[in-house]
């Protein structure tokens, strides 16, 4: 059980990876083109008058890369799927690592048995938002896929706006199965908040850090 966890653990970390190097590579595959023909028509220019044939060489090669420009309207689309992957993918992700900001200053007031009760009843919450969400957007889904409408500049390539959709009813089930185990360790007294981002601690670390410096 142990090695599947962090087998899973791992996927999540590598798969956000992929999905942030997919989108980098794409946009920057997509400048490089829409800038680069420019420069073998300004050749094909300063050559005009000195070799017609060197001239219609450079001119070819600009019109061949302009036409993979055109032809890259589905570089926008593909990289705002993979936007949307990430965000809702990211947002289990954020409540395993305790990423998301929290905004407990005045819960932190009090003593620690009413903060977890406070944790539990809040993780209660999230719990049913995320289920909510996660019915919902299923429903959704199942629309989605009996009207298997193609998705925008992606559907020449067979993807299905449900393909892309998708990640919304599996993103908040990870949510949902997170806070499930937040909610069990506030249960066995293993932890007392939900685990969020404390910044003002962060920022006192830092400056820590940097007075440890000098």
């Amino acid at each position: 059980m142990n090695a599947m966890r962090r087998m899973w653990d791992r996927f999540e970390e590598y798969f956000i990876v992929f999905l942030l190097a997919a989108m980098t590579l794409v946009t920057f595959v997509y400048v490089i083109f829409n800038n680069f023909y420019t420069f073998f028509y300004s050749l094909g220019e300063y050559y005009v008058e000195r070799s017609v044939g060197v001239s219609d060489f450079f001119y070819g090669i600009g019109d061949f890369i302009l036409d993979i420009v055109q032809n890259m309207t589905w570089s926008v689309a593909l990289t705002k799927a993979l936007f949307a992957w990430l965000i809702f993918f990211g947002l289990a992700y954020g409540v395993r690592i305790g990423g998301h900001i929290g905004v407990d200053a005045l819960v932190k007031l009090t003593t620690r048995a009413t903060q977890r009760i406070i944790s539990i009843i809040a993780c209660l919450f999230c719990l049913a938002y995320a289920g909510l969400l996660s019915v919902a957007s299923f429903e959704w889904i199942n629309t989605l896929f009996q009207a298997a409408i193609g998705a925008d500049d992606l559907g020449q390539f067979g993807v299905k706006q449900w393909h892309i959709a998708m990640i919304v009813p599996i993103g908040f089930t990870l949510v949902f199965i997170r806070f499930a185990e937040i909610f069990v360790r506030l249960i066995r007294h293993q932890q007392i908040g939900l685990g969020l981002a404390d910044e003002a601690a962060d920022a006192l670390k830092l400056s820590e850090t940097e007075e440890s410096k000098k």
